[in-house]
């Protein structure tokens, strides 16, 4: 009785920290609607965080770098955040915060924040990008899949368990913040 009694208790994992990273694609959008439904779930003490990394790496290339831009593309970032954290909060979640990043998306939402957050999942979503571009510059999504030390979980449909629009029907996706 006591082996049934353990992998019950297993299978009732709850997670506790949840990290969803937010890119302001359709994707993601659909990760942070499934998490949110996950955190209420899991009870008042699950917090959820959201992270937008900004990929300094695109700032490289620029000659006339200058900080006005990155301060433009981190307040566009902050805004959009703060429209997650809303939804959230009115979705019922209490314990819900949000942090940009700056540096190289993969190894941050992969590695170093989920260690420094004590993260047990990882919710991303499926990649937007064709078979050329992954080929050309690879998915952030398959790399944490393949490299995180933590649970991931890749979202692929909506709230419904729908397949995701395909990028023809989702033409003009904008998140209305």
């Amino acid at each position: 009785m006591k082996g049934i009694t353990e992998r019950v208790i297993r299978m009732l994992q709850r997670y506790k920290n949840i990290l969803v990273p937010i890119d302001g694609s359709y994707e993601a959008e659909l990760a942070f609607k499934k998490a949110v439904e996950v955190a209420k779930r899991n009870g008042k003490e699950t917090k959820l965080q959201l992270v937008h990394v900004v990929d300094t790496r695109a700032f490289q290339n620029i000659s006339s770098f200058d900080t006005a831009m990155v301060e433009q593309v981190t307040e566009t970032a902050r805004k959009t955040m703060d429209g997650y954290v809303k939804e959230a909060k009115e979705a019922g979640l209490e314990n819900i915060s949000y942090s940009v990043e700056y540096g190289a998306p993969k190894v941050i939402i992969a590695k170093d924040l989920p260690k420094e957050l004590g993260t047990d999942l990882i919710m991303i979503g499926a990649t937007g990008l064709n078979a050329v571009e992954r080929l050309l510059i690879g998915s952030v999504t398959e790399y944490v899949t393949r490299t995180a030390d933590y649970d991931v979980l890749v979202v692929r449909t909506d709230l419904d368990n729908k397949p995701a629009l395909s990028k023809e029907q989702r033409k003009g996706f904008q998140r209305k913040d």
